[in-house]
């Protein structure tokens, strides 16, 4: 392997939020919030390095090399061809979901997800004072699949709007089939539903499994079709606040530019600007080791928590870990307690994620192989 993920940094000194609670106690381990623990590859660090020298940090604009960079890395990893005119650049995916609530539905109006999903969707869709429509995922032969019969009810008897799609899905970690991905875009079409399809875990897919992007399973999605994206978790550069959406149909993407303006959203950190094009353009053969550590992580979870009674859901993408600690016949709210005061581990909290989520926590392994040796050590400890 030519990169180190073995290493283990100290980040306790670095104000990373993911570690302030360490910080603070030695003994806890976290493994929540979805960036990684890993050194990213060296020619970032260089290029970061040649722009602190420059010694002034005003405005950047992007480069068209950057939107090449986007539309070269879409079409090479995932077959999705695009231009530079389709695409916006934004901070991040969640204000990207934000601006979409805004600019194509109203207040009142009805916005649909599937639970348990990412916390911020729901919260965006609240605060934005649109109705809330949680489509349950049902679990199945252990992954999560969509129950299409119940997902066209709710668009009809909800007068649903706005769909915001998680693909590949969190914390859950599948990887949709084309022909899921088709029966969505049939039902959104057939029901004049837009759909905003959150992508950002794309390039994490594991064990095989296949990402298709929304638009290339039909041609027709493109005109009811948002798609966000990002390299900011494939390749650890969240802090540095950059991702970009995907709109082939002109109308939207008007409409969606006008909110952005008038939320002064329309810029981004220099550092972003950076970041991103180097990670698409140099990133693939770091991107390519992660992958077989992260598969490697998710395996041993698997393995070990297989002797707790700690059910594991094994994602075909992302390096996050639906863990269900139901069959333990502890509450809820025992198992917080146990996972704190106890085992001293930081998991994400899986009510956060929607009703779904009671009993169960999301455990992220994106981090050297001995953290979750210790972090699978501290389970069995508890929850044999």
């Amino acid at each position: 392997m030519t990169y180190n993920f073995t290493d283990f940094p100290d980040r306790t000194k670095t104000n990373a939020y993911k570690w302030q609670k360490a910080a603070a106690d030695k003994e806890v381990l976290p493994l929540w919030i979805a960036d990684m623990d890993f050194i990213t590859f060296p020619e970032m660090t260089a290029a970061l390095e040649k722009f602190a020298k420059q010694g002034i940090y005003g405005y950047d604009a992007p480069k068209d090399s950057l939107y090449q960079a986007i539309v070269d890395w879409e079409k090479n990893q995932h077959g999705y061809q695009v231009t530079k005119d389709d695409i916006l650049l934004i901070e991040g995916v969640v204000p990207a979901i934000s601006v979409a609530v805004q600019a194509f539905t109203k207040e009142g109006d009805a916005v649909l997800i599937n639970t348990p999903v990412y916390p911020p969707f729901a919260r965006t869709i609240k605060l934005n004072n649109r109705q809330l429509v949680s489509n349950s995922l049902i679990e199945k032969n252990g992954r999560f699949e969509i129950d299409f019969e119940q997902l066209e009810k709710e668009m009809v008897d909800e007068d649903v709007k706005l769909y915001v799609f998680c693909s590949p899905h969190n914390p859950g970690g599948r990887v949709w089939t084309k022909e899921e991905l088709e029966k969505v875009g049939q039902l959104c079409q057939k029901h004049r539903v837009l759909l905003v399809s959150d992508e950002i875990h794309q390039d994490l897919t594991l064990f095989g499994h296949k990402h298709y992007s929304f638009n290339t399973v039909s041609t027709a999605f493109k005109d009811f079709t948002i798609i966000l994206g990002s390299a900011t978790k494939t390749f650890n550069i969240a802090g540095t606040k950059n991702s970009f959406v995907i709109i082939e149909n002109e109308r939207l993407r008007q409409l969606f530019q006008k909110r952005q303006l008038a939320n002064n959203q329309h810029e981004v950190s220099s550092l972003g600007l950076l970041t991103t094009e180097v990670a698409l353009r140099q990133g693939l053969s770091w991107l390519t080791d992660l992958k077989v550590v992260l598969e490697r992580n998710v395996d041993l979870v698997s393995r070990e928590l297989a002797k707790t009674k700690i059910k594991v859901m094994k994602p075909e993408g992302t390096y996050l870990v639906w863990l269900d600690f139901s069959q333990t016949g502890l509450s809820h709210e025992e198992i917080l307690e146990i996972l704190e005061k106890k085992a001293k581990l930081q998991l994400n909290d899986g009510l956060t994620f929607g009703r779904e989520g009671r009993n169960h926590f999301r455990l992220n392994t994106a981090a050297p192989t001995a953290i979750i040796e210790e972090a699978c050590l501290r389970l069995l400890e508890y929850f044999t």
